[in-house]
């Protein structure tokens, strides 16, 4: 065990800001569970460094971005961030033995993450170095989801290996604090208004519920993650996307929300988007979270799966243009809607894209589309994480890997057991690669992605732990 002393140009509190308002409502929501929230990362240690020079760029880190020494209270005014000028952060030291040290590194930061953190108290993040033979080779790192977001995080991965060249870094312009202070003059409140207002015309009428069928009696554990990995997801949507003119994002998200309505039984998919929020360019280097909710709408057209992809890349652009609002305003107009319509409308389904690139540089090449289809024999889903309280419908996840489409999703065994989890993703891969090779009209999708409106007998269709493969 080490420490690492640091010692920041700044020390402050102020309010806290948008992106860090929404996750203070996120963690006190989900409890002991907000480890769900947690960011794990692992920074590989580059060139043969000796360990004081693997600490002294964790050390730089900490002074240049305010928000990796920030603590966050409650106070008679509301919430607030609170920037600790200096102190000492713990690092653990683990040696890899036999094992590979990514390997290690990467468990080690998962298990880093699965202590909630007492974020009045507690830095938002902690570290262990992995050693090998004696030598430094990665820093295993589990991050608040209060002081970053994924887009933070590759930041820190590229400023990190300038550290490790011995190189120096500009001064970090922009801090959480300056960010909080922006957010209270224009253009940003008109700006939180107008997606406050966008919000407010889909919630005041829409479906209460995110499905019509009541709740069954859930598993034990009640929500799980069910995750599919699938080098033709892969391929189909980076294809269909060239052929369309569009994000495989574009893609990936008509396929999930199609199939979202083909098992909640409605023509129209409403679901959150996490949006990075990063279009201003003070905010784009920003090391904190900026990520914000947008609410996407989808109402599938009456001919086939190309018009939905078409559709849902405008859906996309709509949320993202009213993703970015003070969460608290948000809230309070959600239960003035609450209070008016009998409760609040339920908006657990969501889709997460965290990848930092639209593709995957290594997948391996494949012949034409016909030949696509095989590869799903190698197909593979399991269950990866079970959560025991994370108020989770459905909420899909891309997840970042070069060589194969990786595409999690959490349920509410309540209302979608594992065996229709499993069927759902299934159903995002069938109807990419069935695309490929024809068109697919709105009428065929129940039978091209094999599921159709959730059914009890549906309980059946797959048990939870096991690896399947076609």
């Amino acid at each position: 065990m080490v420490t690492v002393a640091f010692s920041g140009t700044r020390e402050g509190q102020a309010p806290l800001t948008w992106g860090q308002r929404l996750m203070w409502r996120a963690v006190h929501l989900m409890g002991d569970s907000q480890t769900f929230l947690s960011c794990p990362w692992v920074l590989p240690v580059y060139g043969r460094r000796d360990l004081g020079s693997v600490l002294d760029a964790l050390r730089v880190l900490l002074e240049r971005h305010e928000s990796l020494r920030t603590t966050f209270a409650l106070t008679p005014e509301g919430p607030v961030q609170r920037v600790g000028r200096g102190g000492e952060l713990t690092v653990e030291l683990v040696d890899a033995g036999q094992d590979r040290a990514l390997r290690v590194a990467e468990r080690l930061a998962g298990e880093l993450g699965r202590t909630p953190f007492a974020h009045d108290r507690d830095l938002p993040l902690r570290c262990a170095v992995v050693v090998k033979n004696g030598r430094p080779m990665a820093l295993a790192i589990a991050f608040s989801h209060l002081a970053v977001d994924f887009q933070a995080l590759n930041t820190l991965s590229e400023e990190w290996k300038v550290l490790l060249r011995g190189e120096g870094l500009p001064p970090a312009e922009w801090q959480p604090m300056d960010q909080a202070a922006a957010e209270r003059e224009e253009p940003y409140p008109a700006r939180s208004a107008k997606s406050v207002r966008y919000w407010h015309s889909v919630l005041a009428e829409g479906p209460l519920d995110v499905f019509d069928h009541p709740p069954r009696e859930a598993d034990d554990p009640r929500f799980i993650e069910v995750g599919m990995e699938s080098v033709a997801l892969a391929i189909a949507a980076q294809r269909l996307a060239e052929r369309w003119t569009m994000s495989t994002t574009s893609v990936l998200l008509a396929a999930c929300a199609t199939v979202l309505t083909v098992v909640s039984g409605r023509p129209r998919a409403v679901m959150q988007l996490v949006h990075s929020n990063r279009r201003d360019a003070r905010v784009r280097a920003m090391v904190a979270t900026v990520e914000q909710d947008g609410l996407f709408v989808l109402d599938l057209p009456a001919t086939d799966f190309a018009a939905v992809c078409r559709a849902a890349q405008r859906g996309a652009l709509r949320a993202y243009r009213n993703a970015h609002y003070d969460p608290f305003e948000m809230q309070a107009m959600r239960e003035e809607i609450g209070r008016r319509r009998g409760r609040e409308p339920d908006l657990d389904a969501f889709f997460n894209d965290r990848r930092t690139v639209g593709t995957w540089p290594g997948l391996p090449p494949v012949g034409p589309d016909e030949d696509v289809a095989r590869l799903t024999e190698n197909t593979t889903t399991y269950v990866t994480n079970a959560w025991p309280g994370v108020r989770f419908k459905a909420f899909f996840t891309v997840v970042s890997a070069p060589d194969t489409g990786k595409l999690s999703l959490i349920v509410d065994t309540a209302y979608l057991p594992p065996g229709t989890a499993e069927a759902m993703l299934r159903g995002v891969e069938n109807l990419l690669v069935r695309a490929l090779t024809e068109e697919v009209p709105i009428a065929a999708v129940p039978e091209v992605c094999g599921i159709g409106p959730y059914d009890e007998r549906l309980r059946t269709a797959g048990s939870p732990g096991a690896d399947r493969s076609r």
